[in-house]
């Protein structure tokens, strides 16, 4: 018994054992380790043992000495007891032998290894303890492996229900996914890192003082700051008078580890740049010492591509991956109660019949209160007037420094504040207990809302009652309760409850987080607590925060720096350590986080179709309403208008009567109108449809109705009018087709709907319409009663059609009846020709696609994109996008003191802007009108912004004003006249079309702000209360009282950034200082003092800015256990809140995009058509067997060792790249050299392919050319090198080699994928970094307007400022990335006393605080917050394509890899395209999956073949032709595709299945035909054998036949040679014949065609499209694989050969709903199709008799 349960435990298939023995069960008497309590006090004691390691170290023993006893007590103990169940184990399950040996256990192994850690530690805390190893000791090293111990408490809760097998499938392909990720981003770290090497090289060059000597320099010869500068004065900064440009060649420990003095220290530049940490300050460095542009390319594309694009693929990976993990983990995640919420709990009672069971109301009130008091709880006013009283108390609470002038008065209102807070505390606490009185104790804790509202009125009455509780840490119970302020917004508690909802997972993802950075805090505490510099790890708190301030990537390399400065020779180690940690922060647990969110705002399966439905329906209603400003006209009366018609009555086809002119005369108050509209209104609500009557038994006027109207009978005028009204729209109705008007109005696009005989043709049955029992979800995700649902895409396509013309017909309706509807300036008609000609210039555009005026198809040309680009808007929008990027460069070069009113070159541009703009107003408004029109200017937001942009621009022009106040309304119209770059917005669809993505999800947004506000508001409100004017401190250090914080000091000046990076001074040498007067101040950038402040201050924190200087004062001012406050701040904030914009903007992309609402099969076919347009031919030609010299080298050449070789090669030459080349130098001569070597070997290879492929097969691949173009440029580097010599000569060196290197992403599959995703999504965000680059010229402009003229501050500098407008976007490029925003931000908030003002803005270096305040938040929250967010959408989007497998794709990389490879076999010319009966060979040399068995899919085959053909009209077919027909050809259409896609291809395929039926039909009629023309000459030639003869007897002594013989069944046949034949057929003849004939009718045989008849005169069926020369399928494959077709099964490629048996179909996805197969018949093919073939089978024996000789 004891070894099978040991068996179960181990080998079980689910993963349920994450430790050893953890599974088994407690009855289990196996051994005392295995019982429950045991391996619970072990849990404790590893918990314990954690604890202990945490506080062993030397600066804690320092401060609390028993404790170095105490924690070796614990520890010898723990060591005892963990040793103890280690030898058990070892007992029980053997070492190395055994079943389950103990060393084979991979659980087993890190106890050992814990048990062996904590020896060493005991044995190293005895010598410590008797003095033999000193206490700051390396040694301390050894106990690292300890915190790992807390794996043993937690590991228990980290139990899956998996499979191990699945569970190691999803790790193994995400280890993968991320180990390629991570080649990819170390790719370019590299690429950057030699990039830096060769155009930087060694920073050394600094300003010190003219007297500075090498040898006696000191700290005092720098300038303050450290600058650098260039020795050549055209390029970088040149220095002061005062001082010059030296080489200094400081040390490492000096300059610091950042530069690019070779590749290793560049790489860790890079990454610590792309890091967005201090990438600023180092392009100011390179700025400095070389040519600026230098610098701003290189960091501004490392930050964009590293920063921005290939560190967002990381999140991209473990989004998907995520998303798989909880596809198999949605059974854990679900709730438990989901399956049994509908039915609630049950109970048997009597009767009196009997037992029963019967349904418990759970939310009945089972208290002891009165029904009356039921009522008052469950009413609105009762909740509405507590929500109104926490809004009161939150108001009161954060309001407490409002009188911070007069003490008297604040004293005051904090008496006043506390007795209010007692009022609502002690109110809050009768709601409580009048809830349980109504309710009873525990039917008020059984809602989770109560256990909070309890917490809350437990925490507060503690807080008021006991007075040293007061203003505690229990203030975080009162201001908690704002977040009962959620419940006052139905929509804002549903979108908390969608992400914050299924907190499990949530809950397990901070749990993860918060566990492994305390594990990491102990490992690193363990790592430098014997480092006494280092003061950042000397006790459990610091380290704790420091590793937590890594996790939130703000100020990571300053402890990194100050580790590696006092680590000395082990700075690098310490490097890879703090840089894996980082690493692992930002890849994983962030990723992570934004991960949860997307999948917590992911819709059900079960719900995405009903959505998809709902919103074509919300868009159909939207399509058939017209604009409210086009609905005025509908309050006028009609006023219709009368016409001169030129033709007769007759001469029009249609008779089209008026309906809006006919129906004035018709009195609405007669009972015939009101029986008509009756009958009317019957008609439209029933099932039915009237009968149509023909035109020829109509009788629309009576003998009657054609007398003079004043002599007919009223009730007669009204009734004819009628009937000429309703059966003119009938008729005209009938003889356009239009039957999508005979649709019931209002019907619901869910509701069943049935077609009678109108339609042109049916769907195939099974494919179309189908019922599926929905489940109507709730947004807070709770389910109601299912219903039915019918989902029917022929009505959808009919309500789209009808929505669209009923808004035309009222458009025309409104035309006709209104003079002035459609009349621009109520005078310019639609047959004006000012007008025409006004249209004609607004709509004259390029035309960028060409269509063949004979096949309709779309021409191809060259550089086909150029040409989309060209016809993308019109001719004059073109021209206004020219002038506006003219206007925009004039005001580029615009500043406080060069400006347009005194500059006439920049007036010259605004005149040109301002008139060109208003003659195209102009010209627009006369071509479609300004308003009330349907097509007029100001029809949406884009025409409101170009109308307020020319109002500004014309009202500038005309007043320049000369004299411009700071803060004036001058200086506001100069700031709105930067909108200029807004324009283009307009101008461009597609950045409307972002512009419109952006504004879609504002509602979220919004949501996610007011979420963010609260947050920000609860800790304001905390902060107010325990830090208000607790934050003031004396700017000299070391004055602690007010009192004493007079007169003035001395300040040392910080030279270099880091203070650890200084260098030693002599005695008698002093840091360099200046005398500032002493100040009783709150720190410069915030305070708490009051509610606006704090919540500036928690808005900062939230970007993550300068939240590290808030937490460095709280602890100085207030304590170390204060910081909890920020830390919490930080982690909620920033980890939570701050992906909640990431996970809107992303959810809310993907639904603008389609892709949020497709179902699983739905995107997995949108990313195999992705993936399809990515796939190319391989333009690789055949090997040339004919040649055998050629052969043999084209098989050396696409060796996989010789390009694993050539790779090799490419990467070595690429690293002698290493080292700085510079001329002159002998190691870089020695370097060229091996490079020219390398080279030579490459063009040695790119001779042998041209050889062996042909120079003209060598061009037709892509990368060969890329190849070839390099190699050439590597020949005429060689030649440049031996001849010239010089630094041109190595710099294009180093630029062949850099480019040769983009080669080895074409070589690694992985490497092409994720570049190809990087480059697809590069172009794909085109227009969102043209929409970021517009805007942040908008911010430009306005800032050079608003602080051009701001004095230099703390980081407005000569680096960054707003003097120009270029200057001012590298400033917002820097503010994007979040470098010191914030401080730039109260730079431009400056105010007097501490500047000067002038009487106007350029003479002012004052800044403007409101204006500087809305600025940058505006900016930051736009930009940062929700545009760039929108490229990780980009990311994932295009990811997805490189990230499917073999297992999820439909088509895999293999696949695609054999139709390349068969397509490039016979593709000959390497065309990429070719005609379809070579692609015919194509779909039969194909293998795998996509293989096809003619004998068994013969008809599959002919379906294929008819699709090529039908696709370009017979004309040659693409490679992506070819295999979008195989992709449609392997999926299950009703699954895999959207709702307009499925009916396009419906339609295609039942066209192509009718077109092969009725092909094979005439194919059996042909051969029915040349039987029937046999028997009929051998029939005639018998008659007239038989003539011969004089009687039967004498025929038969004749041909010496027997007697018994029936002459009349004989018959003569012709045989092959000419002869004839006598042929007797028996009665068994008969029945095989027959049989034979049958059999015979299916096959298709050669067309036989009468020479005696004109293809002209003889009617034929539909001509075939397919080769009719092809064996036809048997009967009972051809009956089953159409009997399949029509039951909407999809016949899968590639199984007919393998198993032999047609496909049964794909089974209905469990989790989503399918479309049921409806019994939809098809008139057209039993009706049209029989008639057609009976017509021609009659008109072929029509002509066989005819043509047959007399």
């Amino acid at each position: 018994m004891l070894k099978v349960k040991r068996k179960q435990s181990v080998h079980a298939d689910m993963l349920a054992d994450y430790g050893a023995d953890e599974n088994i069960s407690d009855s289990a008497k196996i051994q005392w380790v295995n019982q429950q309590w045991v391996r619970g006090t072990l849990r404790f004691l590893a918990g314990l043992s954690f604890v202990s390691v945490c506080l062993n170290t030397p600066r804690t023993f320092e401060d609390l000495p028993s404790l170095k006893y105490v924690t070796f007590i614990i520890d010898v103990v723990i060591t005892f007891v963990f040793t103890a169940e280690m030898i058990a184990k070892m007992h029980g399950r053997g070492v190395i032998k055994g079943e389950i040996p103990y060393l084979k256990d991979g659980w087993c192994i890190f106890d050992a290894v814990m048990v062996s850690s904590l020896w060493l530690s005991v044995i190293l805390q005895v010598f410590q303890m008797s003095d033999v190893v000193e206490a700051y000791t390396p040694l301390s090293i050894l106990r690292v492996p300890r915190p790992l111990i807390l794996m043993r408490g937690i590991r228990v809760y980290l139990k899956v229900q998996l499979p191990k097998a699945r569970v190691n499938s999803i790790f193994r392909r995400s280890s993968q996914q991320v180990w390629s990720v991570t080649i990819f981003y170390v790719f370019f770290l590299t690429l950057y890192g030699i990039l830096g090497v060769q155009m930087f090289g060694k920073l050394n060059y600094h300003c010190v003082r003219n007297d500075t000597v090498l040898r006696n320099m000191s700290i005092n010869d720098f300038a303050v700051p450290d600058t650098f500068c260039s020795v050549d004065p055209t390029v970088g900064y040149p220095c002061p008078t005062n001082m010059k440009c030296m080489d200094l060649k400081l040390p490492k420990e000096e300059k610091g580890f950042n530069g690019f003095d070779e590749f290793a220290t560049s790489v860790f530049t890079v990454y610590e740049t792309a890091s967005q940490e201090g990438w600023v300050f180092m392009m100011y460095k390179v700025m400095d010492s070389f040519p600026p542009w230098r610098g701003y390319f290189f960091f501004v594309t490392m930050i964009f591509f590293l920063a921005w694009l290939v560190k967002n693929v990381f999140i991209a990976v473990i989004i998907e991956v995520f998303a798989e993990i909880r596809v198999q983990f949605q059974q854990m995640w679900s709730n438990s109660s989901k399956s049994t919420s509908t039915h609630g709990s049950q109970a048997i009672h009597d009767d009196g019949t009997g037992w029963k069971l019967s349904t418990i109301d759970e939310n009945k009130p089972a208290g002891l209160a009165p029904n009356c008091c039921q009522v008052i709880l469950q009413s609105r006013i009762f909740h509405l007037a507590i929500l109104l009283l926490v809004f009161a108390d939150a108001v009161i609470a954060s309001t407490s420094s409002t009188f911070t002038d007069d003490e008297e008065k604040q004293q005051q209102y904090k008496k006043f504040q506390k007795i209010a807070q007692v009022v609502f505390t002690l109110v809050f606490d009768l709601e409580v207990l009048f809830k349980i009185w109504c309710l009873s104790f525990w039917g008020y804790i059984r809602r989770s809302l109560h256990k909070y509202e309890l917490l809350l009125a437990v925490g507060t009455t503690l807080h008021i009652i006991i007075p040293k509780l007061y203003h505690t840490e229990l203030t975080y119970f009162q201001v908690l309760r704002c977040t009962r302020l959620i419940k006052g917004s139905p929509t804002l508690e549903d979108f908390v409850y969608k992400v914050f909802g299924p907190g499990k997972k949530l809950g397990i993802l901070i749990f993860f987080t918060m566990s492994s950075l305390i594990v990491v805090s102990g490992i690193s505490l363990q790592l430098f607590c014997f480092v006494t510099p280092l003061d950042e790890f000397i006790t459990f708190p610091e380290a704790f925060m420091s590793m937590f301030q890594i996790l939130t990537q703000k100020g990571w390399v300053v402890v990194m720096y100050r580790s590696m400065y006092a680590t000395g020779d082990f700075a690098p180690l310490v490097a890879v350590y703090f840089i894996s940690y980082h690493l692992f922060a930002t890849v994983i647990v962030l990723s992570l986080f934004v991960a949860v969110i997307l999948d917590n705002l992911e819709l059900d399966e079960e719900v995405k179709r009903l959505k998809q439905l709902k919103i074509s329906e919300e868009v159909m209603g939207t399509k058939e309403k017209l604009p409210l400003r086009l609905r005025i006209f509908e309050k006028f009366p009609d006023q219709p208008q009368m016409v001169r018609m030129y033709k007769l009555p007759s001469d029009f086809s249609i008779p089209k009567i008026r309906e809006s002119f006919m129906r004035q005369f018709i009195n609405t108050d007669s009972n015939v109108e009101k029986l008509l509209k009756s009958s009317n209104k019957a008609a439209s609500q029933g099932t039915t449809l009237q009968p149509y009557v023909p035109p020829s038994q109509l009788k629309l006027l009576t003998m009657q109705s054609t007398l003079p109207l004043r002599s007919a009978c009223m009730n007669q005028k009204k009734q004819g009018v009628n009937v000429i009204v309703r059966n003119s729209s009938n008729q005209r109705l009938l003889t356009i087709g239009d039957a999508s008007q005979f649709v019931k109005e209002g019907q619901s696009l869910l509701g069943p709907m049935e077609y009678g005989s109108r339609d042109r043709r049916a769907l195939r049955a099974g494919s179309v319409r189908g019922s599926k029992a929905f489940e109507a979800i709730k947004e807070n995700g709770e389910s109601l009663a299912s219903k039915t649902v019918e989902i029917d895409i022929k009505h959808i396509q009919e309500k789209k059609q009808q929505a669209e013309q009923k808004r035309n017909a009222r458009e025309e309706e409104l035309r006709e009846n209104h003079p002035y509807f459609d009349t621009p300036l109520l005078a310019m008609g639609q047959q004006n020709r000012l007008r025409k000609f006004c249209k004609l210039i607004v709509y004259a555009r390029y035309k960028g696609v060409i269509k063949d005026s004979l096949t309709g198809m779309e021409k191809k040309r060259r550089y086909q994109e150029l040409h989309n680009i060209l016809g993308l808007v019109s001719y004059l929008d073109w021209f206004m996008i020219f002038v506006t990027v003219l206007t925009c460069i004039s005001m580029m070069y615009e500043t406080p003191h060069k400006r347009v009113t005194n500059t006439p070159e920049l007036q010259i541009a605004e005149y040109v802007f301002v008139i060109s703009m208003s003659i195209e107003m102009i010209v627009k408004i006369l071509a479609d009108g300004l308003f009330f029109t349907p097509n007029a200017v100001i029809h949406d937001f884009g025409g409101v912004l170009e109308s307020f942009i020319l109002l500004v621009s014309v009202v500038f022009l005309c007043w320049m004003p000369q004299t411009v106040p700071a803060a004036s309304g001058a200086q506001v119209l100069l700031v709105l006249r930067c909108l200029r770059p807004l324009r283009i917005f307009v101008l461009v669809p597609h950045m409307r079309k972002v512009v419109y993505e952006l504004c879609q999800g504002f509602r979220e947004i919004i949501l996610v702000s007011v979420l963010l506000t609260s947050l920000m508001f609860i800790f304001a409100s905390y902060g107010v209360q325990i830090f208000g004017e607790e934050l003031k401190r004396c700017n000299d250090l070391t004055i602690i009282n007010e009192d004493e914080c007079i007169g003035s000091f001395r300040q040392n000046i910080s030279i270099v950034r880091f203070p650890s990076r200084v260098m030693p001074l002599d005695e008698n040498q002093t840091y360099p200082s200046i005398v500032v007067p002493r100040v009783w101040s709150n720190p410069r950038n915030f305070n708490f003092d009051n509610l606006g402040s704090a919540m500036l201050a928690l808005y900062e924190v939230l970007s993550l800015e300068g939240w590290l200087e808030v937490r460095d004062i709280i602890i100085e001012q207030t304590g170390i256990w204060n910081s909890i406050y920020i830390h919490t701040f930080v982690f909620i904030g920033c980890m939570i809140g701050l992906t909640l914009f990431v996970g809107v903007v992303i959810s809310n992309f993907f639904e603008n995009k389609g892709t949020a609402l497709l179902t699983v099969d739905q995107r997995r076919w949108q990313d195999l058509k992705g993936r399809l347009q990515l796939a190319q031919p391989l333009h690789i030609p055949p090997r040339p067997d004919a040649f055998p010299t050629r052969a043999k080298l084209y098989d050396i050449t696409q060796h996989k060792y010789v390009k694993r070789f050539i790779a090799f090669l490419v990467i070595c030459n690429f690293f002698l790249l290493s080292f700085k080349w510079e001329a002159g130098s002998r190691s870089t001569y020695i370097l060229a050299s091996i490079s020219v070597a390398f080279t030579s070997i490459f063009v040695i290879e790119v001779i042998l392919k041209c050889i062996c492929m042909t120079l003209r097969g060598y061009w037709q691949s892509r990368r060969n050319r890329y190849e070839l173009l390099v190699t050439f440029m590597g020949v005429v580097w060689i030649i440049l090198q031996f001849t010239l010599h010089n630094y041109y000569s190595y710099a294009f060196g180093v630029c062949i080699i850099i480019l040769r290197f983009f080669t080895i992403t074409g070589k690694h599959p992985t490497l092409k994928m994720l570049m190809l995703t990087i480059v697809v999504s590069v172009f794909k965000s085109f227009f969102i970094i043209a929409g970021l680059f517009l805007m942040m010229n908008c911010y430009a402009f306005a800032g050079v307007a608003l602080f051009g003229t701001v004095k230099y501050g703390e980081m407005l500098d000569r680096h960054a400022n707003f003097k120009t407008a270029p200057a001012a976007i590298a400033v917002l490029m820097r503010i994007i990335t979040g470098e010191d925003w914030n401080k730039i931000m109260h730079d431009c908030m400056i105010q007097p006393p501490y500047c000067t003002m002038g009487p106007n803005y350029w003479e002012s270096d004052c800044g403007n605080f409101g204006a500087a305040l809305f600025y940058f938040c505006s900016f930051y929250i736009i930009i940062a917050y929700i545009v760039l967010n929108l490229l990780v959408g980009i990311i994932m989007e295009n990811f997805s394509l490189f990230y499917s497998n073999d297992e999820d794709a439909l088509l895999s990389y293999a696949d695609l890899k054999n139709f390349q490879i068969t397509w490039n076999m016979v593709d000959v010319n390497r065309r990429g395209v070719m005609p379809v009966h070579r692609a015919k060979f194509v779909l039969r040399l194909l293998k795998g999956r996509l293989e096809v068995d003619i004998e068994k899919d013969h008809l599959l085959f002919k379906h294929m073949v008819c699709e090529l053909e039908k696709m370009r009209n017979g004309g040659d077919v693409s490679f992506h032709d070819v295999l979008s027909m195989l992709s449609y050809r392997s999926v299950d259409i009703r699954k895999s595709l959207q709702l307009d896609e499925l009916m396009a291809r419906e339609e295609l395929e039942y066209n192509i299945e009718e077109e092969v039926a009725k092909m094979t039909i005439r194919q059996w009629l042909d051969k029915c035909l040349k039987r029937i023309r046999a028997k009929g000459k051998a029939a005639k030639e018998q008659s007239a054998f038989y003539s011969s003869l004089a009687n039967e007897r004498e025929a038969t002594r004749k041909l010496g036949l027997p007697a018994f013989i029936d002459f009349s069944k004989a018959c003569i046949e012709i045989k092959e040679d000419g002869k004839q034949e006598l042929v007797i057929h028996e009665e068994k003849f008969d029945k095989k014949e027959k049989k034979s004939e049958r059999s015979s009718s299916q096959q298709v045989a050669t067309k036989m065609e009468n020479p005696k008849m004109s293809p002209s005169t003889r009617r034929l069926l539909s001509p075939t499209l397919s080769d009719g020369a092809i064996t036809a399928m048997t009967e009972t494959e051809t009956a089953t694989n159409l009997r399949a077709r029509r039951m909407g099964k999809r016949l899968q490629i590639g199984t007919g050969n393998k198993s032999g048996q047609s496909n049964q179909g794909v089974p209905s996805s469990p989790t989503g709903p399918t479309l049921q197969p409806a019994k939809v018949t098809n008139p057209y093919s039993s009706t049209t199709v029989t008639k057609e073939v009976k017509g021609w089978w009659n008109e072929q024996l029509r002509y066989d008799s005819d043509s047959e000789p007399e």
